[in-house]
């Protein structure tokens, strides 16, 4: 047996999500349909973490095992020959056996554009607001900032979610911006179902208030999921990169 992993860029729109679904049109279910029709084999698809419905990657990291050895040159072209033109393979190389894309990850990454200017080229691919011109840098990275380091964000997922490991170290968090955007980075070791989103949301949501900082430290020591505030729209996060 062989183990090959995969790195891949999706355009999130047309699915639900990354991971493989009962009523399928996932990224996960047209990657393992393309593999199947050019090698004949059924191959189980492993990635480094789900997306949501929406939700696009620029490196999203998967890894399969198959009992053939693979041009791998001629496998990733046919590869991308196959797919819909929304998801694409742009690297293909051998991985020892042991590698899991999953539970090898040591840091992911992720960013969120948020638009100042409505655009028809931009509505796709990011979350517009006429008040996100007004949007003071400084405060939203020193609002952010309380959310450094290991924290239990139960209050930034899913009211339902079956994992009871609830931590996630955050290693960076970051605004920034340019004259049509600004754009949010956050780094950490694993993030929660809908995690992103909710940060992103809840940081806008807080900034309304007297003292910011004061609470989204509540709200992250509530461990609740009402008191914090709304998710983010999907389509303006991006699965940047996974790093080894």
């Amino acid at each position: 047996m062989y183990n090959y992993k995969l790195t891949i860029q999706y355009d999130g729109t047309r699915y639900n999500g990354w991971q493989s679904q009962p009523d399928g049109n996932t990224v996960q279910d047209k990657l393992t349909e393309a593999i199947k029709q050019i090698t004949n084999e059924e191959v189980k698809i492993t990635g480094s973490g789900r997306t949501d419905a929406g939700v696009h990657a620029l490196g999203q990291v998967a890894n399969f095992r198959i009992p053939l050895e693979l041009d791998l040159y001629k496998f990733q072209h046919s590869l991308n020959a196959v797919l819909p033109f929304d998801i694409s393979v742009v690297k293909a190389e051998k991985a020892h056996w042991n590698f899991h894309a999953r539970y090898y990850a040591k840091k992911r990454i992720y960013f969120y554009l948020l638009t100042k200017i409505k655009s028809p080229f931009y509505s796709r691919y990011s979350w517009y607001n006429t008040t996100f011109a007004d949007l003071d840098i400084e405060v939203l990275n020193r609002v952010s900032e309380i959310l450094l380091g290991e924290h239990d964000f139960t209050s930034f997922t899913r009211k339902k979610i079956e994992t009871p490991n609830r931590l996630c170290n955050v290693t960076r968090i970051r605004w920034s911006g340019n004259k049509d955007f600004v754009i949010f980075r956050i780094e950490a070791n694993r993030f929660l179902r809908g995690m992103v989103r909710t940060v992103v949301g809840t940081i806008l949501d807080v900034l309304s208030d007297e003292t910011p900082e004061e609470k989204i430290k509540e709200i992250l020591e509530a461990k609740n999921r009402e008191v914090a505030g709304q998710t983010a729209p999907a389509q303006g996060l991006f699965l940047y990169k996974i790093e080894y």
